[in-house]
């Protein structure tokens, strides 16, 4: 007894040494765009760990695409680290390659082949046991795509939790206008976090059938009320498809695609004069289809929603105790009246109860159907 006592309770807490090297890695996303659509590049830096913070805009680089026939196109910086270019219609009979100048240091990716995504044949789903299983489909009739990367942003309605009747003036309370001052029925916005790919090298056509995207758990808020899905295809290189499938395997059980890797990928932009240099991502050149579906509530079955926290009973404040309201961080919902009719209240609750905007937006879309 004596000796297990030693050494359960003897224990010392382990902090392992960590070395913060490559800790202000250069981060490079985008696409080099085809067609008459902008290019958009977005720039960033790591941090270091001990930090615990994102990453952060680098902002003040010069940033251009060259083709190998000579043209330069270059990119103005809008904010938080993206870059845009104007409409450049560029073309798959030429290859690009993207240049970077920041902190006077040059960055850039070798001259890249341009591949012109197929359209989308298809976004289904069907009903799952857990959820809503999405779906992609789509086909090239030349054979010249083969390798396929998707991405996909939603949007659903939502409501908060209690309606609120009511709004705070400043002085005072009166009615809310519920077509104009709505915060009861928003919408909510996501974007995919997972690396979704697709190959055909194996077939004897160049055809993707029912590749998946995504799973929608049954009681997610998504399927409140009205959900939609847009998607985002594009054709890849051997290359780049082997780069985004290494980083697949390396991210499926972290956070951003960009965290810190368990083992070093290689990207294809370099430091011009210090190769050696890791710098996170992979550009490629190619165009980008898009396809929108919608799926309503009446379409599924009766999946009990839930909520994405707790709310607790609304509160009851008195008449005099109506300033309370002037805190951002608490909602009137309704007025309490007596039994012989007097104003004696009001229900109030937490903006995250009572506001949907807190989390969301009360503009309809301008895509919502």
């Amino acid at each position: 007894m004596v000796l297990l006592y030693l050494v359960s309770g003897c224990k010392e807490r382990y902090m392992p040494e960590l070395k913060e090297t490559n800790e202000r890695l250069l981060v490079v996303e985008g696409i080099i765009s085809l067609g008459p659509v902008r290019t958009q590049i977005r720039l960033s830096r790591t941090v270091p760990v001990s930090e615990k913070g994102n990453r952060v805009p680098e902002v003040n680089a010069q940033v251009s695409i060259q083709s190998n026939t000579n043209e330069v196109y270059n990119l103005v910086h809008r904010t938080g680290g993206e870059y845009e270019s104007a409409v450049l219609n560029l073309t798959t009979d030429k290859k690009y390659k993207l240049r970077i100048i920041s902190k006077g240091v040059e960055y850039a990716t070798d001259y890249l082949e341009a591949k012109a995504a197929p359209p989308i044949d298809d976004v289904s789903w069907e009903v799952k046991p857990n959820g809503l299983q999405f779906y992609v489909d789509t086909h090239d009739d030349t054979n010249k795509s083969k390798y396929y990367r998707w991405e996909f942003d939603d949007t659903w309605i939502f409501y908060a939790k209690y309606q609120s009747a009511l709004i705070w003036t400043g002085n005072d309370l009166r009615l809310r206008d519920q077509a104009s001052e709505n915060i009861y029925k928003c919408w909510g916005n996501g974007i995919s976090n997972a690396i979704v790919l697709g190959s055909s090298v194996k077939l004897s056509q160049d055809v993707i059938h029912k590749q998946p995207l995504v799973l929608i758990p049954a009681n997610s808020e998504k399927l409140t009320e009205r959900y939609s899905i847009n998607v985002r295809q594009y054709t890849l290189t051997k290359e780049a498809f082997d780069f985004w499938e290494n980083l697949r395997k390396n991210t499926e059980s972290l956070g951003s695609i960009f965290d810190a890797q368990p083992s070093q990928l290689t990207g294809n932009v370099i430091n011009v004069k210090n190769p050696k240099e890791p710098v996170l991502g992979y550009v490629s050149v190619g165009s980008v289809q898009e396809k929108r579906i919608f799926v309503s509530k009446t379409q599924l079955p009766n999946w009990r929603v839930m909520e994405p926290f707790e709310c607790f009973a609304p509160d009851t404040l008195t008449v005099a105790e109506k300033r309370l309201f002037a805190d951002v961080n608490y909602i009137p919902l309704g007025e309490v009246y007596s039994d012989s009719g007097a104003l004696i209240g009001y229900t109030g609750t937490q903006k995250k109860c009572g506001d949907c905007t807190f989390r969301g937006t009360n503009r309809r879309p301008a895509f919502w159907q």
